[in-house]
């Protein structure tokens, strides 16, 4: 099984959350914890297919072994914008 992790931390300069994460190529920034889930979560699983999985992980491995888990770390309240 595959799995990924996404952490959202809060950037107080620039007023946003941004990720740090092991998916190659997701970059997330948003204003709002909300917003930073939805675009992570829309960003998260094609990123991984196209990063993460070669043609013969997809012709050679049982599907279960290629479903991902993305692990989402949200930020800690004390650095939450209020």
């Amino acid at each position: 099984m595959r799995n990924f992790h996404v952490s959202a931390l809060w950037d107080k300069e620039a007023q946003v959350f941004y990720s740090e994460s092991d998916i190659i190529g997701l970059h997330v920034e948003a204003k709002t914890i909300d917003e930073f889930k939805e675009v992570m979560m829309a960003l998260a699983p094609e990123l991984i297919m196209e990063n993460h999985l070669s043609i013969d992980d997809l012709s050679k491995k049982p599907i279960v072994d290629l479903i991902p888990s993305i692990f989402f770390q949200s930020p800690n309240s004390d650095h939450v914008p209020a």
